[in-house]
């Protein structure tokens, strides 16, 4: 591993020839090493001091590396609702039981938070993973704090609530049991089929007007969605999840998110029309976001997955983006905007409106909410607050 120092900003006064800026380019990792992962390479996050790239040193040191391997690290957290005023998201509060995700999907918008960790948005994202055990603890005593009122709460909103090592951790059903205790509303976004293991609760509460689902159904062609999303369960799985929760009486969306010209956009109508046939009552779409490390990690899965279509594919992306590879503003980071943007905007709302999908977003009740009651540590669960 060689770490080089990234270039200072300095005065073209003192320096009036500096040296070429340092490549930020990420290096691919061998294929080997990581298997079954969404990127390509695992380069440094935008904030640390250090460019690390690895480097054979003649003696095959790079061949006696280990595979990228899921790594779980238990976080105290401080706080369990994340709050948010983002005027083009239809939520203001989240819960996010983990940090990373191991589905591995090379698009996911939230690889960058990995990068306030120290950590790389690429394989890092995917295979070291933070689990916060005290986050339903911490839940029950910010819904009974004095004052509280209640509105969805958005689980799954940063990275996936259902991932593989939530069949472990089990904190996604800790947080749903408090919410289903408080009769407090929640929404829910996934791709996995481990939802179905929390019907129970999620049936009961759907009942009370408390519950919906949306799950993320992005190809219906195995091999992209193995490429996308290696570690996520299959286009068929996730219609089959759709129509169970739909049969169990929980209101369930899809989301054909993301979508990216050239790739999947031709497949709109065919998702609409899967998603409906096994029950979905609802649909969303999202252009395809590339904030900040992610431009670099897309354009290289590109190269690896789909050379020949790399080049269209970007430049069709940019004409949603005013030119660029991606524009943070309200307005366009969703959607985008110009004829490429509009072209796909008007062929899912078309879609959407001849099956029935287009009805308004279903809005969960508040009334029924009760404040949980708080448990201090070694208290019996009856036992009266004093305060």
């Amino acid at each position: 591993m060689i770490a080089t120092q990234r270039p200072i900003p300095t005065s073209a006064a003192a320096f009036p020839a500096p040296p070429a800026p340092l490549s930020d380019a990420p290096q691919p990792v061998a294929p080997e090493r990581r298997r079954g992962r969404g990127a390509t390479s695992n380069a440094s996050g935008r904030f640390e001091p250090y460019v690390r790239t690895e480097e054979d040193d003649g003696w095959g040191a790079l061949d006696a590396l280990e595979p990228f391997r899921t790594e779980v690290t238990l976080e105290a957290a401080r706080t369990a609702i994340t709050r948010n005023q983002s005027p083009d998201i239809p939520f203001d509060r989240s819960v996010n039981p983990y940090r990373g995700c191991e589905h591995g999907c090379v698009y996911c918008f939230a690889r960058p938070t990995h990068a306030y960790l120290g950590l790389s948005p690429g394989l890092d994202f995917e295979s070291r993973l933070t689990a916060k055990p005290n986050i339903a603890d911490l839940l029950r005593r910010e819904l009974s704090a004095p004052g509280y009122k209640p509105r969805t709460m958005a689980l799954g909103t940063n990275t996936d609530p259902y991932q593989p090592i939530e069949k472990t951790h089990r904190l996604t059903r800790r947080v749903l049991e408090v919410l289903a205790e408080a009769r407090h509303p929640v929404g829910i976004v996934t791709k996995s089929a481990l939802v179905l293991r929390d019907l129970d609760l999620l049936a009961r509460m759907a009942e009370q007007g408390l519950a919906k689902v949306a799950i993320s159904l992005t190809t219906l062609d195995p091999t992209l969605a193995r490429q996308m999303e290696p570690r996520a369960p299959t286009p068929a799985r996730r219609l089959e999840t759709i129509a169970k929760l739909s049969e169990a009486g929980v209101p369930v969306t899809v989301l054909t998110a993301p979508i990216i010209p050239s790739l999947n956009e031709h497949e709109i109508d065919r998702l609409l029309e899967s998603a409906k046939a096994a029950g979905a009552t609802e649909a969303g779409y999202v252009l395809l976001r590339l904030p900040h490390e992610i431009k670099d990690l897309f354009k290289d899965w590109l190269l690896e997955h789909h050379p020949a279509k790399m080049r269209r594919i970007l430049s069709l992306i940019r004409d949603t983006r005013g030119g660029k590879l991606y524009d943070s503003g309200w307005d366009v980071r969703q959607k985008g905007e110009g004829v490429v943007a509009w072209t796909i905007g008007r062929r899912f709302e078309m879609a959407s409106a001849r099956l029935g999908l287009d009805r308004r977003h279903l809005r969960l009740r508040t009334d029924l909410f009760v404040a949980p009651q708080r448990k201090g540590r070694g208290e019996p669960a009856d036992q009266l607050s004093l305060f």
